[in-house]
């Protein structure tokens, strides 16, 4: 495989760049230098997590204590790409958010017009971040505004992503899934895959998405939102869809090419 026409680099990270063991950030063998060399070569690269309890800047911060050179507009979540799609699709409307204060705080500071717990009658649209617990009151308020005209949108609608010892349930997915099935309405993914997570890939790095090479482990996140963007993508054996028989995938939701580890990438670069 030849990546002399790749123009710029996207990055999964967890499973692809670190494994997670609790607090602990583990990096994965190799990911260093292929950054490394991704820079020296003067194209652009950006990572991407579907993580959304923290604001992007926190998981900048916390790849660069664990030894990856990421800056903080280098880093890509959905908290990044809600806010593109909340311009374009519902400007100014009033938004009940399923997330830590502090993420709430980053989205108002964005200017996002926050909807309180207590008023969210008023929403025009509940989005799921992440939420370490919640109240059953708080998930049929949230149920009934929804049934009542808001948008229902979600950071992320997988199950689980990888971990340095085995599959991490996603919480906000499961906050997601009870509005979803209460109210009867699918929700809007806003992460990966998504066209909005899409459309800031392109923007952070400034050339078409047609151009970018996206890598990841997870073959619905990471690779179905290359297949997107029209990207050309690469699967990483080293989390969560490691085991996974690409035979019987359709050719349409494969990757271009695998790789057993980020590492793996470095004689193609």
């Amino acid at each position: 495989m030849r990546l002399d026409g790749v123009r710029g680099f996207v990055f999964d990270v967890d499973g692809t760049l670190v494994h997670r063991a609790g607090e602990a950030v583990h990096v994965v063998p190799g990911a260093l230098e292929v950054l490394e060399r991704v820079r020296a070569s003067g194209r652009p690269f950006a990572v991407f997590t579907n993580g959304s309890h923290l604001a992007p800047e926190g998981f900048a911060r916390g790849l660069r204590e664990a030894g990856l050179p990421i800056e903080d507009d280098q880093m890509l979540t959905p908290l990044r790409s809600v806010q593109h799609h909340l311009a374009r699709r519902h400007p100014g409307q009033p938004v009940r958010v399923f997330a830590p204060e502090a993420v709430e705080e980053y989205l108002a500071a964005a200017g996002v017009p926050i909807v309180a717990a207590d008023e969210v009658e008023r929403a025009r649209v509940v989005f799921v971040a992440h939420r370490h617990d919640v109240s059953l009151d708080e998930l049929e308020r949230a149920a009934r505004a929804v049934m009542a005209g808001a948008r229902l949108l979600t950071a992320s609608y997988v199950s689980a992503y990888a971990g340095a010892n085995g599959p991490i349930i996603s919480r906000g997915a499961m906050v997601a899934a009870a509005i979803s099935k209460a109210s009867g309405t699918r929700p809007t993914i806003v992460g990966k895959p998504s066209r909005a997570a899409v459309a800031v890939i392109g923007e952070r790095l400034g050339v078409p998405t047609e151009d970018v090479l996206f890598v990841g482990d997870d073959l619905a996140m990471d690779v179905g939102t290359g297949h997107l963007g029209g990207c050309t993508t690469i699967l990483v054996r080293s989390g969560i869809s490691g085991t996974i028989d690409l035979n019987k995938v359709p050719p349409r939701q494969r990757p271009d090419a695998t790789i057993q580890t980020i590492a793996d990438l470095l004689p193609l670069l």
